[in-house]
């Protein structure tokens, strides 16, 4: 029973959940001058991370074909015969049900609404359609990925507001250097299921430079959060050290030919965005106080 249920579990695709989860919390945090109320702040976090989970399901699904063919994912439920597309379909249905179930009844109907549209937007049209028909594919894409911030602010408020769309902004632009990191490492495995990924249709120097431009662009982003009031000094302090670590890291890449840096770098790139956020939520706390 125990091994079954690390099946579905691992369909979840937890450390990824865990992440966006995360963000939701924070951007729920920050859309209130104190403690958030139990409620929506409770049946938000179930429903967005459940909602998530569905989205990750459905993807393990439509990648089944690619997977078998990865080294990183050959070992997945369904190309080893583990779970059956059927059992798939059906986890993934329920968890997107009860998801939006949960939303509608204890959150509001907007944050359902955009909950529903940020799954279909990374389980249908970027897995199915955006992840094979353009380069620019996790650009285009990353929108859904970049909406939890968002999600977990109008569970609070009911509207969206601009500092919500700063984080969404934030995680939309951290994105392609994030991720095309990791497609460096793994650009022969993408190029195999014709994937058509940065690093495989234009080469590595390539995707290295706009690596570099993406997080230029990401220190000017995530600097606007003090620009605009939204956060202070302790927010600035924090994100200029991780500012000035990405930005090492993104150098190292064009200027050196280590095969280790890629992965370091998708690595600490995880460990920024997390950061990052705390420093969000810590420096949002300490207004509070010095008012």
């Amino acid at each position: 029973m125990s091994s079954l249920a690390g099946r579905y579990f691992e369909l979840c695709k937890p450390r990824v959940v865990a992440l966006i989860v995360f963000t939701a919390i924070v951007g729920m945090f920050l859309a209130v001058p104190g403690w958030p109320p139990p409620l929506p702040l409770i049946a938000g976090t179930l429903g967005i991370g459940l909602a998530a989970s569905s989205a990750a399901a459905i993807n393990h699904l439509l990648d089944q074909r690619i997977d078998a063919v990865m080294a990183r994912t050959r070992n997945r439920p369904l190309p080893t015969g583990q779970l059956t597309i059927t059992q798939v379909l059906t986890f993934a249905f329920a968890l997107g049900l009860l998801s939006m179930a949960i939303l509608i009844i204890w959150v509001n109907v907007l944050t359902a609404m955009l909950t529903f549209f940020s799954l279909i937007g990374y389980a249908i049209i970027y897995t199915v359609w955006l992840k094979r028909a353009t380069p620019q594919n996790i650009v285009i894409g990353g929108a859904a990925g970049a909406a939890p911030p968002v999600l977990g602010w109008t569970a609070m408020t009911g509207m969206i507001d601009h500092n919500a769309l700063l984080l969404f902004l934030i995680i939309y632009v951290w994105t392609p250097p994030h991720f095309w990191a990791l497609a460096i490492h793994r650009r022969r495995e993408y190029a195999a299921v014709d994937i058509p990924m940065l690093p495989v249709t234009h080469g590595v120097r390539f995707t290295l430079w706009h690596i570099l431009f993406y997080t230029i662009l990401l220190v000017i982003v995530t600097t606007m959060p003090f620009l605009t009031g939204m956060s202070g000094l302790l927010y600035l302090a924090g994100v200029t050290v991780l500012n000035i670590g990405f930005l090492w890291y993104a150098l190292r890449l064009l200027l050196n030919h280590d095969d280790a840096l890629p992965m370091q770098t998708f690595g600490y790139s995880i460990i920024y965005l997390m950061v990052l956020f705390m420093f969000l939520l810590a420096d949002h706390y300490l207004q509070m106080l010095l008012i």
